[in-house]
């Protein structure tokens, strides 16, 4: 992160084996459009970030709590766009996948399409926190994606 602008970002561990979690002083969605072009000029000059997703909102992963992060982001998803819902539930079993997404997805007005959204409302639920983004593809960095 430095060489992209943050001098002190925070890199931690999440309960799920695999996911770091990384606070900057960068807009998220800036930092994936200079990791995607720095891979872009140089397929090799990242080896070991698989993927990057920018978190809008943490929270607790109570319905409650949810409903108020969908409320608070849901004025993301313009007039006319369509948009997709994604659930990750990582070490989480109070709730099945459906049961937050049926009560969540009713807070949002404008028409779902799952084939190609041009929004995706993504909920990841790590043990006792939960992550709350509304992006459009090109704010997820993806290495698999910049190779193809």
């Amino acid at each position: 992160m430095s060489s992209l602008g943050d001098s002190s970002p925070v890199v931690e561990r999440t309960i799920a084996r695999g996911i770091l979690g990384v606070r900057t002083s960068l807009d998220p969605r800036r930092v994936v459009a200079m990791l995607n072009q720095l891979v872009a000029e140089n397929p090799n000059a990242i080896n070991y970030v698989l993927k990057l997703r920018p978190v809008d909102l943490w929270t607790t992963p109570t319905l409650e709590d949810l409903k108020f992060a969908i409320s608070s982001l849901k004025g993301q998803i313009s007039v006319g766009e369509r948009w997709g819902m994604e659930v990750e539930l990582r070490r989480f079993t109070a709730l099945h996948k459906m049961e937050i997404i049926e009560p969540l997805a009713e807070l949002i007005d404008e028409k779902v399409d799952l084939r190609n959204p041009d929004k995706i409302v993504r909920i990841e639920i790590l043990g006792n926190a939960a992550a709350v983004s509304v992006l459009r593809r090109e704010d997820v960095f993806s290495l698999h994606k910049a190779w193809l």
